[in-house]
């Protein structure tokens, strides 16, 4: 492994870390930096497409009303495997991700297990996201005590 690919597999790590502390964070805008133009983001829960976005401008209206409606946001990310080719890269990512919803005033949390399948392209110097399909596989919902 070349030092080079070295640099590569540490710079998708961080950008997909990047996109947890900032969606965290609230931050949507700097997410969206992260990602390119013409972005695609589906998301399925048991198997069935729940969501299907494309564009920066469309996925920055979808995340700050999803942001609009939780209180509180805590994403853990673990294994991340890519495959470079040149200025284009494929990864598998997996991720848990807690979510604070105040439903009748209670605080409920949701528990997500999320694997992302992600094309990624070197652009302008860096790394973006360029489809990304997350699939959530284990979904828990509880009140908080």
């Amino acid at each position: 492994m070349t030092l080079e690919i070295l640099k590569t597999k540490e710079e998708l790590r961080n950008l997909i870390d990047d996109y947890a502390y900032l969606g965290d964070d609230k931050k949507i805008a700097e997410v969206m930096d992260l990602l390119t133009p013409d972005v695609t983001y589906k998301v399925y829960m048991g198997g069935v497409l729940v969501a299907d976005v494309s564009g920066r401008e469309n996925m920055e209206k979808d995340f700050n009303h999803h942001a609009s409606l939780v209180k509180n946001y805590f994403t853990l990310n673990g294994q991340h495997t890519v495959k470079i080719d040149n200025e284009t890269a494929s990864g598998v990512s997996f991720t848990q991700i807690k979510m604070i919803r105040e439903i009748e005033g209670k605080d409920i949390l949701t528990d997500y297990s999320v694997k992302y399948d992600d094309s990624y392209v070197f652009q302008n110097g860096k790394w973006l996201i360029k489809d990304r399909v997350a699939h959530f596989l284990i979904i828990e919902t509880r009140p908080v005590s």
